[in-house]
């Protein structure tokens, strides 16, 4: 710790109230009681979010102490997932918005800068403290009294006011290279896609239009139980990427082991199409294996004819004029799915086969491009969120 700095459990140092607590009952469309809950606070940023607002009757009263205050720290104290809890966001209007019972609100005291607390409360070494902390199984606990344990290491208001100017101006401009990096990222991804659209919406010399199930051959099933010893590649809904469009993972497994969904044969060069959520686009062409391979029941597998290149269809399948159709057409609330039937229905545009060829080349090469900006966006995204961690870390070590 540097020289003239002090260091004190959090319990010194603030205030802490618990949230509001009402009955189920209570709840209501819309109300001039807002409740804000941990989903209000953004993961990512720790900034509100006030797109999914909860309100509760206008009978029920709420105590001052249960709204947000001007220059507190709102925390999520609760949560199903270990991720989200203690997650804080900085308060900085009175909203007049209550907080709910798995939150609390944190007040600094007057030897604290509120945003200078805010800022240690989002850094690693926080992040770390609360790992330690949590307890529960489905719900994930942080008790106050664990909290009031964090050890703040702090100067004096003056110093921590100038650190707070400082990081307010870094974290600015971080956020605006960030904002133009995933508009670069998302540019990129749109130029590809347009691209895609525009090429299966036009109808050139030679175009004829079929259905999916006309153009594809059948397929076989099978049954890995009927062969216990045999082994196989199992390839299930989730092995497959939708940001590379490629089996990224396959489980080896024997007959006897393999799950009732690993049913469908399939070989090189088959397009894998998962229909359940199909809009995710687990989409992927199967490579070559010396392995017989097995995919899940969730998957459509095309086999395209031979006057079908099988990278055509994979185009199709990941174009948006076809996840358009996948969306209207998916039903169920908790899976979300169409049927194989569904998808033999699409109308699939098909050019004569060597102009398929010269078609696909360019998208191949398109996409190469695109996937190389990707991941130089990525790159710099990552950079960008690594020098926000190092301004941190110096800023609460002494360094800044």
């Amino acid at each position: 710790m540097k020289t003239g700095w002090k260091e004190e459990p959090l319990a010194n140092l603030c205030e802490f109230e618990r949230g509001l607590t009402y009955a189920k009952g209570d709840e209501v469309e819309v109300s001039n009681n807002v409740v804000l809950r941990a989903t209000n606070i953004n993961l990512e940023t720790n900034l509100l979010d006030f797109s999914e607002l909860r309100y509760i009757n206008d009978s029920v009263i709420v105590q001052k102490n249960k709204k947000v205050k001007k220059g507190s720290l709102i925390i999520c104290t609760a949560s199903g997932s270990k991720n989200h809890l203690g997650k804080v966001a900085f308060i900085d209007n009175d909203y007049n918005y209550a907080f709910g019972g798995f939150m609390g609100m944190i007040t600094p005291k007057t030897t604290i800068v509120p945003k200078y607390l805010f800022y240690i409360m989002t850094s690693d070494a926080y992040k770390d403290f609360i790992g330690t902390l949590s307890d529960g199984v489905n719900i994930n606990n942080l008790t106050f009294e664990k909290l009031k344990r964090l050890p703040i290491s702090y100067p004096d208001y003056f110093e921590q006011e100038r650190i707070v100017r400082i990081l307010d101006e870094a974290f600015e401009r971080i956020v605006k290279a960030k904002v133009n990096t995933e508009k670069n990222l998302r540019n990129a991804r749109a130029l590809f896609e347009s691209y895609l659209e525009g090429v299966f919406s036009q109808r050139g010399e030679g175009w004829v239009v079929k259905t999916v199930g006309e153009v594809v051959q059948k397929t076989e099933t099978v049954n890995p139980l009927h062969s216990p010893e045999d082994e196989f590649d199992y390839i299930d809904v989730s092995s497959i990427s939708n940001k590379t469009f490629q089996i990224e993972e396959t489980q080896r497994l024997k007959g006897k082991d393999a799950p009732s969904r690993a049913r469908k044969l399939v070989k090189t060069d088959d397009v894998l199409l998962a229909t359940v959520r199909p809009t995710l686009r687990r989409i992927a062409i199967v490579p070559i294996s010396l392995n017989d391979q097995v995919c899940s029941t969730g998957y459509f597998v095309l086999r395209p004819k031979p006057e079908l290149d099988h990278r055509w269809v994979f185009y199709f399948l990941i174009s948006k004029d076809f996840m358009r159709q996948m969306e209207i057409l998916q039903k169920g609330a908790s899976y979300p799915a169409v049927t194989d039937g569904e998808v033999k229905l699409q109308k699939i545009p098909i050019p004569p086969l060597q102009e398929q060829f010269d078609i696909v080349y360019k998208f191949d090469a398109l996409r190469i491009k695109t996937q190389q900006l990707e991941v130089i966006y990525q790159q710099k995204l990552a950079a960008l969120e690594e020098l926000k961690k190092s301004l941190l870390e110096k800023a609460f070590s002494g360094e800044l």
